[in-house]
């Protein structure tokens, strides 16, 4: 229904809908101009908005709009609660695999070490066994869980066929021996009275010289020899022992044996037990941590740690005139 209502110059728009339920008037009001143009097109706008109006839901369709929201909330409810039992089972199950994983490389890892060991020994390089590193922690605490319980005839049998590669192992206690009776010292070298034979300069280096010793011969200049290093190449020629000297900024002496001192005589220093190496092991720097402590003194006798190097009965080891400098 319209109507003017001219004491305002506006026109009210009634909208009257039939709902047994809940029955609604509602009224729209708007201006209108002077002009008829003008009252024509407020009115149809206003016909418009009716039509909207009463295109408008009921209670009933509101009423089903919330059960809906309510049933999507549940539904989104459920879905969370699944997902999660979901998700919950995947960490389980890649957790295990993780665990598996862990497990194969850590077999793997004892597995090299073994191997590694095992090429070692083989090589000379010595192997302090130490407690508790042989497997895994794991292991050890089933392997003490089982051992009481287990015969022990049994336990013995199966070490003996599970690891016989861990059984051959007699250097290891008698390289431990060594290790603990030999410390590094001067006693771990092999100190000798030698001749020189035969003095050639080195075809590819003119600070080094070629010298042809014999150990054994009584002739010829005498000097200090270190046998037991390690045959090495140097400028394309072997290198098969050293030749003791005095060293400073002046120059370099070569250490000079006592008077009736004959080539192959040991070279002793007092208070150190002799018992040198085979060969030396670079590795393990036993002569450069031994040279640290070899120099000569105010009477130019070659010493260790201050106690003279002498050759038994017949007298100390001598530099010509260097004192207070190192032995090399």
């Amino acid at each position: 229904m319209l109507e003017n209502i001219r004491t305002h110059r506006v026109w009210r728009l009634t909208v009257a809908e039939t709902n047994p339920i809940f029955p609604r008037k509602i009224h729209l009001m708007i201006a209108v101009g002077e002009s008829q143009n003008q009252r024509a097109r407020n009115i149809s706008i206003l016909l418009v908005l009716k039509n909207v109006v009463l295109k408008m839901p009921g209670l009933s369709t509101i009423e089903r709009i919330k059960e809906n929201a309510e049933m999507a909330k549940a539904t989104i409810g459920l879905l969370k609660n699944e997902l999660n039992v979901i998700t919950n089972e995947y960490n389980h199950i890649l957790a295990r695999q993780l665990r598996e994983e862990n497990a194969r490389l850590i077999a793997a890892v004892e597995e090299a070490k073994k191997k590694l060991i095992f090429l070692e020994c083989q090589n000379g390089i010595e192997q302090i066994s130490v407690p508790g590193q042989k497997v895994s922690n794991e292991s050890l605490a089933s392997l003490e869980r089982d051992a009481p319980s287990a015969p022990l005839q049994s336990t013995e049998t199966t070490k003996v066929s599970s690891k016989p590669k861990k059984e051959k192992k007699p250097r290891d206690p008698k390289v431990s021996q060594t290790a603990t009776e030999a410390p590094i010292d001067i006693g771990r070298l092999d100190l000798r009275i030698a001749k020189i034979e035969d003095v050639q300069h080195h075809p590819d280096a003119d600070s080094l010289y070629v010298l042809k010793i014999n150990a054994d011969d009584l002739k010829d200049r005498k000097v200090l020899l270190l046998c037991n290093l390690k045959p090495v190449k140097m400028r394309g020629i072997v290198s098969e022992a050293m030749v003791m000297c005095a060293s400073s900024e002046k120059g370099v002496e070569v250490l000079v044996p006592p008077l009736g001192a004959e080539p192959g005589e040991l070279v002793h220093c007092e208070g150190y037990s002799r018992q040198p190496d085979v060969v030396m092991n670079p590795k393990k720097k036993i002569f450069e941590t031994v040279a640290l402590h070899l120099h000569t003194n105010e009477s130019l006798q070659a010493c260790y740690k201050e106690v003279p190097l002498i050759v038994p009965g017949k007298g100390a080891i001598l530099s010509r005139s260097l004192k207070q400098v190192p032995v090399k």
